[in-house]
């Protein structure tokens, strides 16, 4: 056999080809355009790829044009964790010297050496990918949109804390568009304390409020009227700059999230697996296309539900050395597919009958810590998602949680 690897980069990609005895056959400098996929496809062919029998490739990424034309077909694409290929490059060199050639020939010798501790990249389909990059987007606009309210809020409490007193009733506060339309009227305290009564309201109508502005205008009003600490009127004046432009941020995040939020609710309920994530407590759509983009809808994905537990850092993990031995939580894992278990644990709880019943035994019976408890209850869901999922069953709450659902009666 001959098997390809390829160290990548921004610009230009090194290739390295080697035979069962680790002969390089051949290396070439390729760009990161056409012409180099080109060179790169012409090259594989020449030693021997065919549409039947393609040459196996190894790279330190999973996304990107090159791995996209790497894929066609049925050759496999092996995406090696750049920590176990430097792993790897110390077995060969002791001197810790390292170019890019030799790291594309270090990855052409893990297949060689290797290739059945590794896996290929997942055989998903492009509505999985498509559902995959806007659950992935939507989730870090997420993340962002709440940096920057943090980032907001901290600033606000510096030298106007009116603003925090008078928002902190609505939900989602700073992200509201009544609270940006406010701070965008009132950078200050001393302008918000001359807002009327009439410019309060129009300000909340502007936002789309349509209920209760006469009574939220007169409460605003007298937060903003009452008696508050003042910065130096220069140091006040900068950091009412500096707010406006995190304000615009954050209108931005707001915009973005919301935007990719309604594209993942479109896309999502197209995908056969919908049906089946939806009937489990505590998946909506935004969540349930959060774990779909991480497990993906290639069903040979995972050999068994433990490959897919300990990839989403369900399962604990065990270190034994000599006398002792030490069980803990996992740290090396699927972060994204990590969070959704910990939301998706937090609403099963008050969703499901049994699943209340399972965290409760957790916590009064084993002794587990809330997170724990949540852990050990996601890693039963999950268990059961990836049944239903092989099998094109919906979720029954009788069949998951029969001893549960007795104890809870």
């Amino acid at each position: 056999m001959i098997y390809c690897g390829i160290d990548w980069a921004e610009r230009t990609h090194d290739v390295a080809l080697v035979d069962d005895s680790g002969q390089l056959l051949a290396k070439r400098h390729i760009t990161d355009d056409v012409a180099g996929y080109k060179v790169l496809l012409d090259l594989l062919a020449e030693y021997g790829d065919r549409a039947e029998n393609p040459i196996p490739v190894a790279i330190e990424t999973s996304r990107g044009l090159l791995v996209a034309v790497l894929r066609t077909g049925k050759r496999q694409v092996y995406a090696i964790n750049p920590m176990a290929a430097a792993r790897y490059r110390d077995r060969t060199s002791v001197s810790r010297k390292k170019s890019d050639p030799g790291d594309a020939l270090v990855l052409a010798n893990i297949l060689r050496t290797d290739m059945h501790a590794h896996r290929t990249l997942p055989n998903d389909s492009d509505l999985g990918r498509a559902i995959a990059a806007l659950a992935r987007a939507q989730q870090d606009s997420f993340w962002n949109r709440q940096q920057l309210s943090n980032q907001l809020r901290s600033l606000l409490r510096e030298y106007y804390p009116a603003a925090l007193a008078a928002f902190e009733p609505w939900r989602n506060g700073l992200c509201r568009p009544e609270a940006q339309e406010l701070l965008k009227a009132a950078p200050a305290l001393t302008r918000a304390s001359r807002l009327t009564r009439t410019q309060l309201e129009a300000a909340l109508k502007r936002a789309g409020r349509k209920r209760g502005i006469s009574a939220e205008a007169d409460r605003l009003r007298d937060i903003f009227r009452d008696d508050y600490a003042h910065q130096p009127p220069l140091v006040k004046d900068a950091l009412g700059k500096q707010m406006l432009a995190l304000l615009v941020q954050l209108e931005a995040a707001c915009t973005a999230a919301d935007d990719l939020a309604e594209a993942v609710e479109e896309a999502f309920p197209q995908h056969p697996d919908a049906e089946i994530i939806l009937s489990f407590p505590g998946l909506a759509i935004q969540l349930g296309a959060r774990a779909l983009a991480e497990i993906g809808d290639d069903k040979t994905r995972f050999a068994d539900t433990r490959g897919l537990k300990a990839y989403a850092g369900a399962s604990p993990i065990t270190r034994a050395s000599g006398k002792k031995s030490s069980i803990t939580r996992r740290w090396v894992k699927n972060d994204r597919l990590n969070h959704v278990g910990y939301l998706w644990a937090f609403a099963s709880i008050t969703a499901s009958p049994g699943a209340k019943a399972h965290y409760r035994r957790r916590r009064d019976d084993h002794g587990d810590w809330h997170a724990a408890a949540q852990r050990n209850l996601f890693n039963r869901m999950l268990d059961q998602l990836y049944h239903c999922l092989q099998h094109h069953t919906l979720f029954d709450e009788q069949t998951a949680f029969p001893t549960e659902l007795a104890a809870a009666a």
